[in-house]
């Protein structure tokens, strides 16, 4: 009985540590702009008020796991400090997958990416994008499916 509780209270508290560290409940949230298949071509979300975030993987073989992937994300109508992009298994916990990008000119930030290896020969992901503005944290969550690569 003990060994169960003790089981128990691990992955409970395994489980709230995992949400805290990825935070996300001070983002607000906004829908993107459908259509938008990610790992066939970039994605846009409007998210009020004039400004938009838009997310594009720059890789002509399209989404791969464990292949690095170039991550161009677009700003507009807003000052952004920061942008991360993380990485979230959609029907699986694949854990913390989080990338912060580099500022460049006007509105674009760069960095590069990977999806890990799974065990599924199918894999729904989304990349969930958070701009770091004066007002707050605004994001939105591009899907994206890996498909495993037959040798």
């Amino acid at each position: 009985m003990m060994l169960a509780t003790l089981l128990t209270l691990s992955v409970a508290l395994w489980y709230l540590l995992t949400h805290m560290v990825r935070g996300g409940n001070d983002v607000d949230w906004y829908p993107v702009s459908l259509p938008c298949e990610l790992h066939l071509a970039g994605c846009r979300a409007d998210l009020g008020d004039g400004r938009s975030v838009s997310l594009q993987v720059d890789s002509a073989d399209g989404v791969r796991a464990l292949e690095l992937l170039p991550l161009v994300v677009h700003v507009a109508g807003m000052s952004v400090s920061a942008v991360s992009v993380d990485f979230v298994g959609r029907d699986m916990d694949m854990g913390l997958h989080r990338f912060p990008l580099s500022k460049q000119d006007n509105g674009r930030f760069e960095g590069v990416g990977q999806v890990p290896v799974c065990t599924e020969s199918v894999m729904r992901w989304q990349a969930e994008v958070v701009v770091e503005t004066p007002e707050g944290r605004l994001g939105s969550r591009f899907d994206f499916t890996v498909e495993r690569s037959v040798p």
